[in-house]
């Protein structure tokens, strides 16, 4: 891994009235001239990205996004992209021309407070305008650059005083559960898609969580998995593998040894556990006709064995015996419209943080569609759902099941 993926950054959006200066800020609050501005209403087009390590909070996403406000022809194609950052933004900075804050500012506001996110107030153009009564506002000049150390100290005490505990303070992977010291055997199958010289990030993630917390990992390929589980001379504390390969994995594993997949990890870390096993129970209720969506998280070049392009959808029509209509979506974009389908596929979301994978679950409930996940789905197509998910002291109701 070079450099923090996106999913693991705490995520702040940049929200205001068109020339409020959003980009200004940004500019100022990164050290660089990242996003272009000028006095022309609407200069920001399209959401700007820019990774930060923001000490001591660590890793952050600045989402720099189109003003509200927005008088131009493709206003409301920009709005509804601003509008949908709010699905994965951690914490909302709202940037006012100084202390104005009018029926613009009052909206954003309520839709941010819709969405429960921490928000920032920024009073910007100190130069210009007077402001007398911040009122917890951060008062600047996006322009002073001699000013940047004050704002970047203002900016992450006001983070850490709003932020919810858990953005600084994740809950573990994987590391509770098995004892300090324990041994986890990880296996990790070398496939067509797997990144060149590298391993995927929910590996990464896992065996470092594991360092973290004093515990000895053994990493092998599933060929090798039975030699290496008869050799240890004490039974791992904790087996976690693809979930490509745990019909295998549940096969070869003695009932005493607890295991459980890499991408139902992610749904416990990333999402809400039991309301995505809970989902997986439609796959059983579905009929002819019906239709999946298959939600991927990050665009990749899929293969002629794609997971979720090919092994799913395979997987679903040979347990289930229907005839089913599956689409596919990739990328941060999550489709409206979503009562038309009888089930929701996502992906482990790694390359997403938690806020959007929540977001998710929320959109589908709302529209009354269960949703699960690849790892949850592929285990309960291969009945072995309940024995991967006893690490976690979850039920899987097999009712309905064929």
């Amino acid at each position: 891994m070079l450099q923090t993926p996106k999913g693991l950054r705490l995520q702040i959006a940049l929200l205001g009235r068109v020339n409020a200066g959003k980009s200004s800020f940004l500019n100022l609050v990164t050290g660089q001239n990242i996003a272009i501005t000028s006095d022309v209403p609407g200069t920001t087009t399209d959401v700007v990205e820019k990774a930060q390590e923001l000490l001591p909070i660590g890793p952050v996403l600045w989402l720099d996004t189109a003003g509200f406000g927005d008088k131009t022809r493709l206003s409301a194609s920009r709005l509804e992209k601003t509008q949908k950052v709010l699905n994965r933004a951690d914490v909302a900075v709202l940037v006012c021309e100084g202390d104005k804050i009018g029926k613009i500012e009052r909206d954003v506001i309520a839709l941010v407070e819709q969405k429960k996110i921490p928000l920032i107030v920024v009073f910007n153009k100190a130069d210009l305008y007077k402001i007398k009564n911040p009122e917890g506002a951060i008062v600047v000049n996006s322009l002073d650059k001699d000013s940047r150390n004050q704002v970047l100290n203002e900016l992450k005490a006001t983070l850490i005083r709003l932020c919810p505990d858990e953005i600084f303070n994740p809950p573990p992977l994987l590391a509770d559960l098995a004892p300090e010291h324990g041994t986890i055997v990880m296996i990790v199958p070398i496939d067509y898609e797997a990144p060149k010289g590298r391993i995927i990030l929910p590996q990464v993630q896992a065996i470092r969580n594991c360092l973290d917390n004093n515990q000895i990992i053994t990493v092998v390929k599933e060929n090798d998995y039975l030699n290496v589980l008869q050799n240890l001379k004490k039974a791992p504390d904790l087996v976690v593998c693809d979930s490509q390969v745990v019909r295998q994995m549940v096969e070869q594993t003695p009932k005493n040894i607890k295991c459980t997949t890499f991408s139902i990890l992610m749904a416990r870390l990333k999402g809400d556990l039991p309301k995505l096993v809970e989902g997986a129970e439609a796959i059983w209720r579905l009929q002819d006709g019906d239709r999946v969506l298959i939600a991927e998280s990050c665009t990749h070049h899929a293969i002629e064995d794609d997971i979720g392009r090919v092994k799913i959808p395979k997987l679903l029509a040979e347990k289930t015996g229907r005839q089913l209509i599956v689409d596919h979506v990739a990328g941060c974009e999550f489709p409206g419209g979503l009562a038309k389908y009888d089930l929701v596929i996502q992906c482990g979301g790694c390359m997403q943080n938690r806020k959007e994978i929540l977001s998710r679950i929320n959109q589908c409930e709302t529209a009354g569609v269960p949703i699960t996940n690849y790892g949850i789905c592929l285990s309960a197509l291969n009945g072995v759902l309940e024995r991967v998910l006893e690490p976690f002291s979850l039920e899987y109701k097999k009712k309905g099941r064929k």
